[in-house]
């Protein structure tokens, strides 16, 4: 069953992330895809009620839901309809120069090592990836409450969580008390896994917060593998 809803009272990707999580939370709903211009929702699922619709868009904020009769196709305008190289540019961009950037401390250094290498990436992963969190942090404490396993039960970890990124990519640059840094980071990435694995195993249609609401990208396996490679190399350290 699928059905569209026009919007009105959305103005940004704020409440694009807002609606999304609101919509995806839905007992029966498979997916949902929200649009800021057209300011629409398109809700795919085995169980869709308007009542229960217009709760939710109204949870979410001082939005309204109005249902549009007819046959309306899905937006295509979603990460889906864009190529893989076109969708995740930015997150290839990013994770380039960090890896380039850390190779050209090494080289400045005279002497290569892998934990330095992976310390500098790590720290500057984190710091970079937190700063996108925190440009949005209502809209990405939103998207991340859609699959986060902690952040769906106690919302304002989905506040603190940008904050907790930083914080790690300062220890990692400063190298302070890798002990502890690489265990917590171990941690929070394996358990953010969980939810990220568990999203992708009901092949659930929803944004990716990895780079916070700036840029819209699609729950995928790049970021399971982003979570596990964090975890990976923190493991790495630490048996070190």
């Amino acid at each position: 069953m699928e059905k569209t809803y026009e919007i009105t009272g959305m103005h940004c990707q704020s409440c694009v992330g807002r609606l999304t999580g609101a919509l995806s939370e839905l007992d029966g709903v498979d997916s949902a895809v929200v649009t800021l211009d057209p300011p629409r929702a398109h809700v795919e699922g085995s169980r869709i009620e308007f009542e229960r619709v217009m709760e939710a868009t109204a949870s979410a904020g001082d939005y309204s839901a109005r249902e549009i009769s007819g046959a309306v196709p899905a937006p295509k305008s979603t990460p889906q309809a864009k190529s893989k190289l076109a969708t995740y540019y930015p997150l290839i961009l990013i994770v380039t120069f960090l890896l380039a950037g850390c190779a050209i401390l090494q080289l400045r250094s005279r002497t290569w090592s892998w934990m330095d290498y992976m310390s500098d990436f790590m720290g500057g992963f984190f710091v970079v990836f937190g700063f996108f969190k925190l440009l949005d942090l209502r809209g990405f404490a939103d998207a991340y409450q859609t699959y986060d396993v902690i952040a769906s039960n106690f919302r304002r970890y989905g506040y603190l969580y940008p904050l907790i990124e930083v914080a790690l990519g300062i220890a990692y640059l400063l190298r302070f008390e890798l002990f502890w840094t690489n265990t917590i980071t171990l941690i929070v990435m394996s358990v953010g896994s969980v939810g990220v694995l568990r999203s992708l195993m009901q092949k659930r249609k929803i944004q990716c917060a990895c780079l916070g609401t700036v840029f819209e990208l699609p729950m995928t396996t790049v970021t399971l593998v982003e979570d596990v490679g964090m975890a990976a190399m923190a493991a790495i350290m630490l048996a070190k």
